[in-house]
């Protein structure tokens, strides 16, 4: 006949989530229920005042006339960056978190080279977008282990 409900679902045994695939146990706790939005909401903010930051750099501006906006995307990275450690979304020995170390990086020599700010703040723009949605095996691959991290497997396959 037809496949039924009861067919495509895993042995009662194993949990499943309300979309009906498998529970992946991590061993961490689960993130909250209020920490996408405080994620998207930071997330939000440090763009678009990272868009400022950028914008007035390439338009002229100065330290003087872009520091609400350097505030407002320090502010927001710094939260957005506690907010993912807390959370155990991130693993600075994996791809994900390599990317951020290069990010802060260039940051840094964009600070130290004035003349080359824009281009290295450009560059580090280019770094954490590829970083934020590169594939999950990429994210999550342990560079010293050259290994899915020890999480990474059950975080790919919910990703």
């Amino acid at each position: 006949m037809g496949i039924t409900a009861s067919s495509t679902l895993p042995p009662p045994t194993q949990p499943v989530n309300p979309g009906g695939l498998p529970v992946v146990r991590t061993g961490k706790p689960p993130k909250p229920a209020y920490a996408r939005p405080i994620e998207v909401g930071l997330r939000s903010v440090h763009i678009a005042s990272m868009g400022l930051v950028l914008g007035g750099i390439a338009m002229g501006g100065t330290r003087e006339t872009l520091l609400g906006a350097i505030i407002a995307t320090v502010t927001s990275g710094v939260l957005l960056l506690a907010a993912c450690v807390r959370w155990g979304c991130l693993n600075f020995t994996q791809g994900a978190g390599w990317a951020l170390l290069l990010k802060f990086g260039l940051l840094l020599l964009g600070n130290v080279f004035e003349g080359a700010r824009l281009q290295l703040y450009l560059a580090a723009t280019i770094v954490t977008s590829i970083g934020s949605h590169m594939p999950s095996a990429w994210r999550h691959f342990s560079l010293p282990r050259r290994a899915m991290g020890p999480d990474a497997k059950s975080q790919a396959r919910a990703a």
